[in-house]
């Protein structure tokens, strides 16, 4: 008799693996577990980290499609890519746009959502209201823009009733990254702001009762009490902003077309630009690369940040 035999209580017998006593519930509970967790494990490997490692593999190869060509060239294309005369202006026109993009988007949805978190008569309608562009088609809303945009379009339409003559919003080099930010806002607003009205209806009533009582006014509640208290939300908003702006296509495909000149070229359209117009795909899978990196910066950036502003962040 084995020693691990003779120290068993008597009446109990060691489980033997694959004998009953082998398959527990914690052993069903595991395989369920990772069971209920494949298909996303697998849609993950499948659309990001293969398409990822595909991206890296591309840029390192000179590949036309119209020639037929597909040859190794090391790090040629990233050579390419510090020398490329074009990129200054293209991170410059990016850097605009986003930047532009998400202080007006916080900025305006912040303030919607307070205003609408007053009991006031009609605030569902103006939720509503704020709300219905995020659930309209992009390029629809984009090519609406458009027409309203131009020279003889709505808007300058409506500046002709005051006696204002408007330019021609999307052809002029000082105009037209305004406009597609402008129209980029009023078509995502909506989503920050219901996040934000969501945030301020957790913040509990007592505080701002007590602090009304020790004699603080409107700011001071607002700067001590509602911006700690919402911060978690605001992390979040800057982060999903952030990402988007760097990723917007559609609206400058529709309305500018990277023009006047290059003025709002951003980097995916630059990308674009490169893969499915010049048919360089191994240029394109360079600018994606750089693309992926400065998306991650600034989200590493951001997500360290929160420890010195976001409430209970550690």
């Amino acid at each position: 008799m084995t020693k691990a035999v003779a120290d068993t209580p008597p009446g109990r017998e060691q489980p033997r693996p694959g004998g009953p006593g082998w398959w527990t519930a914690r052993r069903r509970d595991r395989l369920a577990g990772y069971l209920f967790a494949a298909p996303q494990l697998a849609g993950t490997v499948l659309f990001v980290l293969l398409p990822l490692g595909l991206m890296f593999w591309y840029s390192l190869h000179d590949w036309n499609v119209l020639a037929g060509g597909f040859t190794w060239t090391g790090a040629e294309n990233y050579e390419r890519l510090a020398a490329d005369p074009a990129l200054p202006g293209v991170l410059g026109a990016t850097a605009a746009f986003s930047a532009g993009l998400v202080v007006l988007n916080l900025s305006l949805a912040l303030v919607l959502a307070i205003l609408l978190n007053q009991r006031l008569r009609g605030t569902i309608v103006f939720r509503t209201i704020f709300f219905s562009p995020v659930a309209v088609t992009l390029v629809a809303w984009t090519i609406v823009w458009r027409f309203l945009l131009q020279d003889d379009g709505g808007v300058n339409g409506l500046l002709s009733t005051i006696g204002a003559e408007g330019p021609n919003w999307l052809r002029g080099e000082a105009t037209a990254m305004a406009a597609v930010i402008v129209v980029q806002v009023l078509k995502n607003v909506g989503l920050n702001m219901v996040l934000f009205l969501a945030a301020l209806q957790g913040v509990p009533k007592e505080l701002y009762e007590a602090s009304t009582i020790d004699g603080a006014g409107a700011w001071t509640r607002f700067r001590r009490i509602t911006m700690p208290m919402i911060s978690p939300t605001i992390l979040l908003t800057s982060i999903i902003t952030v990402v988007g702006s760097l990723q917007v296509f559609a609206q400058i495909d529709v309305l500018t077309s990277g023009g006047p000149g290059t003025s709002t070229t951003v980097l995916v359209y630059y990308l674009y630009q490169n893969a499915f117009q010049f048919h360089d795909f191994g240029y394109g899978a360079t600018l994606s690369v750089l693309l992926f990196a400065i998306v991650l910066v600034l989200t590493v950036i951001q997500w360290q940040m929160r420890r010195k502003w976001v409430v209970h962040e550690d």
